[in-house]
């Protein structure tokens, strides 16, 4: 199925969390907040937050600085 992640089409496999979805990409999880369809998941919820077909998700990076 095909999921749309920061504005990029990827194909996952069907049933793919919101933690399969940064395992696969290979994003660090650390810093990171996640929201599906514009609504924020919480880390504790990525193992079973399942990602339907053609949602778009967000993955946002703390960046620090001034």
């Amino acid at each position: 199925m095909e999921i749309q992640v920061n504005g990029q089409w990827h194909e996952f496999p069907d049933g793919t969390t919101v933690e399969g979805v940064l395992e696969a990409l290979g994003t660090a999880t650390r810093g990171v907040a996640v929201a599906v369809d514009g609504v924020v998941v919480r880390r504790g919820d990525w193992p079973e937050s399942v990602v339907r077909k053609g949602a778009s998700v967000d993955i946002l990076t703390a960046v620090q600085g001034g």
